[in-house]
């Protein structure tokens, strides 16, 4: 059995549920790589998208999910200066928790959130520079590896993954990995060299990371939404089970995947200039909305 077969069945079999039926909203987001607001921060072109959209589903009900590497922790040693850099982001979260409508999972570049230790001291509570207060941001927040979205109308699960699960790089050996994107590639790419993650990843490595994914979500009939790639996929009913939400550092946008009525929408967030020439943050849809159900064979 292959590596990622084996990984997603663990996950699969013991992950946390998450009730979910007709009447429920979740935005879905991932690979935000938030850093410390320098020239190295992929996130800080999209931060403003990123409010925009989170405030958009907060005022409209959703559940928010962030299915890993929110927080570009290979790079960057402290997590401090990440959320002093993003506080109107992380504060915007933190109302989605307070609300109880916050689930975090960890990617390989956050991998360190999984221990209780480091969620308990750097993300229970955080300086605010507009109040020039601390305040609570995910107290006695779980972060998970992954979650299954149980449907209680149609009895169609969702495992939601990072997409790293499996990768000997990323998954078994992601302390060396970390270590070469820390000490050798982030100088490279503070001054202008491409960084061979996530986006700059190689096509053949993109393809072979979801061809695993698409084959077990295949093999098992099992819809598998993930992220890792940046690559959004969004199949054709009847073609596959396999979805990615993009990411929150694409070039002028960032990516996502609704799930609605018992649908599942791609959509994308960018800027908008209307006839005065004034900017705002739109919504589009890529792809959907389309019934989770009509994906099954």
């Amino acid at each position: 059995m292959p590596a990622v077969d084996k990984k997603l069945n663990r996950i699969l079999s013991s992950a946390d549920s998450i009730p979910f039926n007709a009447q429920s909203k979740i935005i879905i987001m991932s690979d935000c790589h938030r850093g410390q607001g320098n020239t190295g921060d992929n996130f800080l072109p999209n931060q403003l998208l990123f409010f925009g959209a989170l405030e958009y589903y907060y005022d409209n009900g959703f559940t928010y999910i962030e299915l890993g590497d929110g927080d570009e922790l290979w790079e960057n040693r402290k997590i401090k200066p990440i959320i002093e850099a993003h506080s109107d982001a992380y504060w915007m979260m933190s109302q989605f928790y307070k609300s109880h409508r916050f689930y975090m999972l960890y990617g390989n570049h956050d991998v360190v959130k999984r221990r209780k230790l480091t969620t308990s001291r750097y993300y229970s509570h955080y300086f605010c520079e507009k109040d020039t207060c601390v305040l609570p941001l995910f107290p006695g927040i779980q972060v998970h590896e992954g979650l299954v979205l149980k449907n209680t109308d149609i009895n169609k699960n969702i495992l939601l993954v990072h997409g790293h699960q499996g990768s000997f790089l990323n998954d078994t050996a992601w302390p060396l990995a970390r270590f070469l994107v820390r000490y050798v590639w982030k100088p490279l790419e503070m001054v202008g060299f491409q960084q061979p993650t996530g986006a700059g990843r190689s096509h053949s490595n993109k393809e072979k990371i979801e061809k695993d994914l698409a084959a077990y979500a295949e093999n098992k009939q099992q819809m598998v939404i993930a992220g890792h790639t940046h690559r959004p996929v969004y199949p054709s009913p009847g073609d596959g089970l396999y979805f990615n939400d993009g990411s929150c550092v694409h070039p002028r946008c960032i990516t996502g995947i609704e799930i609605e009525n018992n649908q599942i929408t791609l959509i994308k967030w960018a800027v908008g200039i209307k006839k005065d020439r004034s900017m705002y943050v739109e919504r589009h849809i890529l792809e959907g909305p389309c019934d989770i159900a009509a994906f099954y064979k």
